[in-house]
């Protein structure tokens, strides 16, 4: 594909790759002082399993060795019939995915993945190609960054992907019972949503967007707000994400997804939730 991820793929590639190979190895025996949380078990980021899906190999190489520093586990796939092969094998706890690739492209894998999983996925685009982020954001991708890009930045969203997938949604001060509004039941100590039909399956990021808003009901947010509450950092202006979020949620729990009941929209402002 040829991307290249900014400085660190200049004439000093290899040594960037060695110097960080060998930061990671350093560190093998540190503790990471950030902790996740999983089925009430309490788990260290060595605990946890990142696929890596790219088909350029100094992007997994790079990827991989920071990664490593931070002691996560990392396998990887270079197309998408080895991705889905690895996602079987492994149960990774997130996957990085790239869009464009070779037998099988992203999109195809992140659809066949959440037929069956909410395994929390960061989508791999090309720089300008919108389309790719929000048809990826709509079949149920949890972010997305563009190439060229930071590892340090795609670590810290991995953290903060996780860190939000695996840890029980907090509960506001004294409350401590599943949020109920008519035909609807959100329970924070499960991450389960319910409604007239039954369980509706959520992705991390869909949970967090709903139960931020049904948390501050009649509450007006502007997306940029939505960003910084949900996303837990920057997404340098781009509110397409909360958009597509939006129109996912509606479309899985609200009875007229066209006619909204709970998520509306405030024209010229944001979204608010109704009881």
């Amino acid at each position: 594909m040829g991307y290249i991820m900014g400085t660190l793929f200049h004439a000093n590639q290899r040594a960037v790759v060695e110097t960080v190979r060998a930061a990671a190895v350093k560190s093998a025996g540190l503790l990471v002082s950030e902790m996740i949380s999983r089925g009430g078990q309490t788990l260290n980021a060595g605990e946890c399993t990142v696929l890596v899906v790219d088909d350029e190999p100094n992007i997994v190489e790079v990827v991989g060795a920071y990664l490593r520093r931070e002691l996560y586990t990392v396998v990887t796939a270079s197309d998408g019939e080895e991705a889905l092969r690895m996602i079987n094998e492994h149960a990774p706890d997130l996957i990085v995915l790239d869009v464009m690739l070779p037998k099988l492209d992203g999109l195809e894998v992140c659809r066949r993945v959440r037929t069956s999983s909410n395994t929390p996925i960061i989508m791999l685009t090309a720089r300008g190609e919108e389309t790719d982020k929000l048809v990826g954001l709509g079949i149920g991708a949890d972010d997305y960054i563009t190439k060229p890009f930071s590892p340090r930045e795609l670590v810290a969203r991995i953290k903060a992907v996780l860190r939000r997938s695996q840890v029980a949604a907090p509960l506001e001060p004294g409350s401590d019972e599943t949020l109920r509004f008519p035909s609807l039941k959100i329970n924070p100590r499960t991450r389960s949503v319910e409604t007239d039909k039954g369980q509706v399956e959520l992705t991390a990021k869909e949970f967090d967007l709903l139960f931020f808003l049904a948390s501050h009901a009649h509450e007006v947010f502007t997306r940029t707000q939505l960003l910084d509450q949900v996303w837990d950092y920057s997404y340098y202006g781009d509110t397409s994400t909360v958009t597509v979020h939006i129109r996912r949620l509606r479309e899985k729990i609200e009875p007229d997804p066209m006619r909204p009941k709970y998520i509306k929209t405030v024209w010229g402002v944001g979204y608010k939730f109704e009881k």
